[in-house]
């Protein structure tokens, strides 16, 4: 029986997908499958995946003719997976040689969600712990609200029941797979952690590293997310609670939009200011919380969005003043 299934998103990769397969084909768990999708690279990984799947009967590589985004590609590897349990490496990363046995033998009977220990690997070599409160579990509940803040990371296994049910979300190609790992939380009755390592590459040509449109994606996705938790029927204390972190991403994402406008095209800051409006509209406030709305800065100002980004540039204006936007 297959106990593990890893799913690996490829996209021109090439520089560092030899790294991550060999870390794959070294685990001291063998009883695992390696689903590669080829995302239609048009690099060298194509041949690389041909390669190493000559050599490994475990690893199974499919390939797209074209670029359908990260959620799209892990999809069509989760829709053939057969291991009990599911987590994801992506392509430019690795796993250390006992991460997989670590992590599977951290499950029990009620635990659904095991976390790997992350380790931040930056372009100079450094490395560095992922900084969270270490626990022996929490609660799916527990999980996803600090997975809101990122107190918890992302990078997991889960029972492959709950994948199935829970699969990516593909109505964008940014931020989405962040929806699911809430989710998966959320659903999961017990989330542990282990000491199984995954080595995350921080590069600099990532989205979220970069100044760009597509950030603003982030508030879609939140929005894409709230009418996920209204069609599960969480509890409305969840619901509040997250009405409340869109609010901060909103007023967050305008910082963004603050210090970076100048190197943002027309075109982009012109749709960053319509999905900010439209949020800014459309969050029900009556659940946010009460001392966040009366703070200057996130005061909501219904009645005038122009009053509303007036207050935002005197804010951040100030707040740049005093102690510096960094």
């Amino acid at each position: 029986m297959i106990k593990v299934s890893v799913i690996v998103a490829v996209y021109n990769t090439a520089p560092y997908l030899r790294q991550c397969l060999d870390s794959l084909m070294r685990q001291s768990l063998r009883d695992i499958e390696v689903l590669c999708v080829d995302d239609g690279s048009s690099d060298s990984s194509p041949a690389i995946l041909r390669a190493y799947a000559e050599r490994d009967a475990r690893i199974k590589p499919t390939f797209l003719k074209e670029n359908m985004g990260l959620a799209h590609a892990r999809n069509v590897a989760l829709a053939q997976a057969t291991g009990e349990y599911v987590c994801f490496l992506d392509s430019d990363d690795w796993f250390a040689d006992n991460a997989l046995e670590k992590v599977y033998k951290a499950f029990t009977a009620d635990i659904d969600t095991v976390l790997f220990h992350l380790v931040l690997h930056y372009e100079d070599g450094k490395e560095q712990d992922f900084q969270m409160q270490p626990f022996d579990t929490l609660s799916g509940e527990e999980a996803f609200k600090e997975s809101l803040t990122w107190q918890i990371h992302g990078v997991y296994a889960i029972r492959n029941t709950i994948h199935q049910a829970f699969p990516y979300d593909e109505t964008q190609k940014t931020y989405t797979d962040e929806n699911v790992t809430h989710i998966h939380y959320l659903r999961s009755r017990k989330v542990a952690l282990c000491s199984g390592t995954y080595f995350y590459r921080q590069r600099s040509s990532s989205v979220t590293h970069q100044v760009s449109g597509q950030r603003f994606d982030f508030l879609l996705a939140n929005e894409r997310l709230h009418q996920q938790l209204l069609s599960l029927r969480v509890s409305d204390e969840i619901i509040a609670f997250y009405e409340t972190k869109r609010w901060l991403n909103l007023v967050g994402l305008y910082f963004f939009y603050y210090r970076h406008r100048r190197l943002l095209s027309p075109s982009d800051r012109r749709r960053g200011l319509d999905i900010m409006h439209h949020v800014w509209a459309t969050i029900n406030l009556s659940l946010v919380r009460p001392s966040l709305r009366r703070k200057f800065g996130y005061c909501p100002l219904r009645r005038s969005w122009l009053l509303f980004r007036l207050q935002e540039e005197l804010y951040f204006w100030l707040r740049g003043i005093i102690k510096g936007n960094e």
